[in-house]
């Protein structure tokens, strides 16, 4: 109990802060972050304050970086390191309180729409990939030449992946490249027509094909970890993927492949699980996850209705990155949803995990819409945007007098059969006769007020008038570990 809800005295004391990961070579700088790439960026927008965000694990580099753009740019560089919510997203407010006028963002990166306009790069970085040790595994995985099969890449081997398909084109004849969804640059216009746009990336489709007739081929990872949530750039491909298609995954240093089927399924069957949580769910807390997406203050007001229709309580809660101690402070909570990005959303969670299952905004649309496809038949909508009027996976809420509201339900967790919405109110013509008055009783204002009452300790107690006086006396100095009264232990 104590690991899950807090951390050891010891760790805390003993913890190095700032801690960075391992430094890359002063000779491969240039090539690992691009910077010729970034210095023509300044120089077209004609920038003097840059804001740069690190991830934690880039932070080492950070300082050398920062004074190579001063000195060849002469612009000011402010390193953006801390950021209050995931480091895949652009930290928007962070740049404007530095009066920054650009951003460059390295690192993984989510790709999604800021909240605010402001010029940004990103530089993924560029992770070495075996060519020949990549095709003869794609060939190995695929050996109809002609299936209709796409590359797929983290996004530090996206550089790689039009050099990987020169070499297998010659043999196979429906093969599609995948690049990274990056925005355009400012004022440019495109009279070419916009290809597919999902999971963070573009997929040239030709005219009347559709991404579900592909099997999908994704060159990144290590190859040798079995945890399917380590990676959630990897978990959004295979939760959003067509389950009848094969997706396998190729690591570019050794080659070494296999097949995701499994990890897919297991992913999914979690998803399915998660959505009878909510249905059973009482109260949900919607957790703020990012400020700086575009369309965030439009989720929440939606995901708020989507509650209130299906009967549920919530409650919005802003408490930066979500941690086991954070939220074990809300028992009253059966649910939690995080509305963040896509990556955002399926992190890999803390060592120890939440003592309440932590959902993303399209598992909730799926337990609270009666009117969203079944399982088998509803795409898993990893960003939030596609779930808001405007999207073509958008599906409204049936109006009260719907027939959908009164389909019982059966929890597939605990047997019982669910009630229906309290909001919606009754039509039945034959409940006509007059009813005594029933003696009045306290509404309940909460359900996190009736929790409240209901637990034996409930917090100090003012009892005024009944605590006696006495006088003021020095309290102990010090922090709770070791206060100085107590010596050293």
């Amino acid at each position: 109990m104590e690991s899950t809800f807090s951390s050891p005295a010891e760790a805390a004391l003993e913890r190095e802060a700032g801690a960075a990961g391992l430094l890359t070579p002063l000779a491969d700088l240039d090539r690992v972050y691009e910077l010729q790439r970034v210095v023509g960026f300044v120089r077209d927008l004609a920038c003097q304050r840059v804001a740069l965000q690190f991830p934690d694990q880039l932070l080492g580099d950070a300082g050398v970086v920062a004074a190579r753009l001063e000195e060849t740019t002469g612009s000011k560089m402010f390193i953006l390191g801390d950021t209050a919510y995931g480091s895949c997203c652009v930290d928007v407010l962070g740049a404007e309180q530095a009066g920054a006028q650009a951003l460059v963002h390295f690192g993984p990166a989510c790709l999604s729409p800021p909240a605010r306009p402001l010029p940004v790069a990103f530089v993924f970085g560029q992770r070495s990939v075996a060519l020949e040790l990549c095709a003869k595994a794609f060939e190995a995985q695929n050996p109809d030449p002609t299936a209709p099969v796409v590359l797929l890449s983290e996004p530090a081997c996206a550089h790689a992946l039009e050099a990987l398909a020169t070499l297998l084109r010659p043999r196979y004849v429906d093969l599609l490249v995948s690049s990274p969804a990056l925005p355009l640059p400012v004022g440019s216009l495109n009279s070419e027509p916009e290809p597919l746009q999902r999971f963070g990336r573009r997929f040239p489709l030709a005219p009347g094909r559709c991404l579900e007739e592909y099997d999908a081929f994704y060159v990144g990872g290590s190859g040798a970890s079995s945890d399917p949530d380590l990676d959630p750039d990897l978990s959004r491909l295979l939760l959003g993927w067509a389950p009848e298609r094969s997706f396998s995954s190729c690591c570019p240093d050794t080659g070494g492949t296999r097949d995701e089927g499994a990890r897919a399924g297991r992913l999914r069957a979690r998803r399915r699980y998660l959505v009878e949580r909510a249905r059973d769910a009482r109260v949900v807390g919607l957790l703020v996850g990012t400020l700086g997406v575009a369309r965030h203050r439009e989720a929440l007001a939606h995901l708020r209705k989507l509650t209130q229709a299906a009967g549920k309580h919530s409650y919005v809660l802003a408490l930066g990155r979500p941690t086991p101690p954070k939220l074990a402070n809300f028992p009253e909570v059966d649910v939690f949803v995080l509305l963040a990005c896509p990556l955002g959303a399926l992190a890999p969670q803390p060592s120890g995990s939440f003592f309440r299952p932590v959902l993303s905004p399209c598992e909730l649309e799926a337990a609270c819409n009666p009117a969203w496809p079944s399982p088998g038949l509803a795409p898993h909508l990893t960003h939030y945007a596609d779930l808001l009027p405007g999207s073509p996976f958008h599906v409204p809420l049936p109006p009260p007098e719907s027939e959908l509201w009164d389909i019982p339900d059966v929890s597939l967790i605990t047997g019982e059969l669910r009630p229906l919405p309290a909001w919606k109110p009754s039509n039945d013509p034959g409940c006509s006769a007059l009813a005594p008055r029933p003696q009045l009783e306290l509404v309940e204002s909460s359900p996190a007020a009736s929790f409240l009452s209901s637990r034996s300790w409930q917090g100090l107690q003012p009892h005024l008038g009944q605590t006696p006086v006495t006088g003021v006396v020095s309290g102990r100095r010090g922090i709770a570990i070791a206060y100085e009264d107590e010596g050293s232990s």
